[in-house]
This record gives C-alpha cells, structure tokens and sequence, in this order.
C-alpha cells in the first residue's frame, strides 16, 4: 500500500460513486478537474445500467437487462462456475470506457487514480433478494466481482500504466451485517471481500466503503487499506479500532460533506463537523496528527442526484476542507519534528 499511496497527500480529495451527468465527457472532464485522484465515472442517470449492481452482473448467465436498468433474474441459470465477460462495449461501462479513453490525453498518466465497484456481499445480496438461494448468490457474486475486477484493473494499467490504482470496493448493504437475518455470518463476510480484495491489489491498493453507519470492526476486518466512511458521531464508538487501522498504515478517506439535506454554500460548517468528530475520536484514544496525516476526504456518497453545478459546488467544499487538513497535517510534521 506504501508504494500505491505515498504520494497521495494528506487530505487529498475523491469521489465515492457516481456522478450526475448523462455525457461521457462532461464526467471525465469532471472527475479529471475536481479530484486529487481522479474518479473512474459510474453515471447511472445517463444509463440505468451503470447503477452499481447492474454493471457488476454484465455478463452473468441467467441474468437479462432489461429496459431503464430494470433486472431479470432466472435463478435456474445462475451458474457460480460459468465464465463471465467483461464486454467494456457495454451500456453498463460507458462511464469507464469513456475514461479509458479520454484520461490519457488529459494529463491523468502519472497521477492516482481512484475506481469502484460493487463488493461481493452486496452484489450477492442482491441476487438473493432476486430469489436465488444464498449459497448460489454469493458464489454467483463472487465470481461476477472477480472476473470483472481483473478486467477492468487491466484495462486501466494498460491505458495509464504510470498511475497508481485505489480500487474501493462499495458495499452499502452491509450496513445490516449484525442483524439477525443477515445471510451470512460476520466472518464469512469478511472472507468473501477479501477474496475479492486480493484480486483488486494486483492493480494497486484496496479499500472499502459503506455510506450508512455500519460494523466498522467486521469491514476493518476484511484488510481494506482505505476505510472510506461517513464523517459522523457514530464512529466514535470504534476509535480504538480506527487507531489501530492507521497504526497499521490504514488511511481512512472521511465522508466530509454531507449529500443528504440542504448543501451549504461554504465549507465551514463540513469543517467544523469533521473537527469536531476529529476532538471527540482524540479524546477516546486517536493520535491527532495521524488523524490528519492518514486522512483522505470525500462526499458523503455518490452525486447523482443532484445538478453537475451542485456537485461541482461540492467539490470545491472538499478542495477548502482538503486544504486545511493539509496544512494542519503539515503543522504537525514540524511540531514533531518529522
């Protein structure tokens, strides 16, 4: 992870997900702009198939597309050792494609760059829910997760083979990994995504994101080297695990502005909440200058909700917070003498 990450900055700026546009080259243009490390685009309002779960299961046998991203599962067909294509000609990768082609000559050859894609629990929940039984879902899920990932990790190192990669596994329904009726076990979860891990660190460095408040230990536990989590009080609960994560090298990229409610117009009050999270986790045991050092900074989910003028609005939020993170990072380095 050392050698992926160790000219990324204190504070650098990502995105988490998808972004609003519906063309290809607006996003690039986007993503190339208003990131520290670049985005891979996943545009899910210029094509259904590009939400997360769909552009996971191009491919899959037994699984049909249908029309606005729309599904059809005939679970009878899922096949958990049936080969799986990644065909980047597809409607689910246009965001990707268009990347590939396009980052090259926008200067991105040399910088990190940053993708994402749908973890195995997820996709696996999501295919039972469709009907199929457990086993054969998340068997189904991983092998989709894997063969994908291979795909598209080399499609980028071919295109951009001077950047480093961050390959950020999504994984929002593992918000519900403790309850009762989850289908797996905690363990067994965190086995599944680090499966899928190893065949991302081919490429570069791994992570792992969730933008509800889940059971941070449990993800911790599957070895991501990014933590990409929501900036919110319920973190400080598990300091001690986030102490020890960056301890260990972790970097844990902060959801600092919020996407849910009225966006403000400046940085200040996302500032002032991060701070704010930040005291309370120093006041449970967390090192502040590791804190700062080991921090990346990122919306607190995906934008496509909102107008490319609004997520740009966004983007310049994160720049401001991304700047004092820096330089109070920086400040700390002196003190220590580092």
């Amino acid at each position: 992870m050392e050698a992926v990450l160790e000219s990324v900055q204190p504070g650098a700026t990502m995105g988490v997900g998808s972004l609003p546009h519906r063309s290809i080259d607006a996003a690039v243009e986007f993503t190339v702009a208003n990131f520290d490390l670049p985005v891979v685009p996943r545009l899910p309002r210029r094509s259904g198939a590009e939400s997360l779960a769909n552009q996971a299961l191009v491919g899959v046998p037994g699984v049909e597309m249908g029309p606005y991203g729309t599904l059809a599962v005939d679970v009878t067909r899922l096949d958990p050792d049936a080969p799986v294509v990644t065909d980047l000609r597809s409607d689910s990768f246009g965001g990707f494609r268009g990347f590939v082609e396009r980052a090259p000559g926008l200067g991105v050859d040399g910088r990190t760059i940053k993708w994402q894609f749908v973890g195995p629990v997820t996709l696996g929940l999501t295919l039972a829910r469709a009907g199929a039984p457990a086993e054969v879902a998340f068997r189904v899920a991983a092998n989709a997760v894997a063969s994908h990932v291979a795909s598209l990790g080399a499609s980028l190192s071919a295109a951009l083979p001077a950047s480093a990669q961050l390959l950020v596994f999504d994984e929002p329904l593992m918000v519900d990994l403790m309850a009762n009726d989850f289908p797996l076990p905690p363990d067994e979860a965190a086995d599944l995504l680090s499966r899928a891990m190893v065949v991302g660190q081919r490429y570069g460095a791994v992570g792992l994101h969730c933008c509800f408040d889940a059971d941070w230990p449990s993800l911790i536990e599957a070895g991501p080297e990014v933590l990409s989590l929501p900036a919110t009080a319920a973190v400080v609960g598990v300091a001690g695990h986030l102490e020890r994560f960056m301890e260990a090298g972790g970097r844990i990229a902060w959801g600092a502005v919020s996407t849910e409610g009225p966006i403000g117009v400046t940085a200040t009050r996302s500032w002032h909440a991060l701070s704010s999270l930040w005291c309370d986790l120093v006041k449970r045991g967390c090192d502040p200058g590791q804190l700062r050092t080991n921090s990346l900074l990122s919306p607190h989910r995906g934008l496509a909700s909102y107008s490319p003028a609004v997520a740009e609005g966004i983007c310049l939020s994160l720049r401001d917070i991304s700047l004092r993170v820096a330089d109070q990072a920086s400040a700390a380095k002196l003190v220590l003498g580092a």
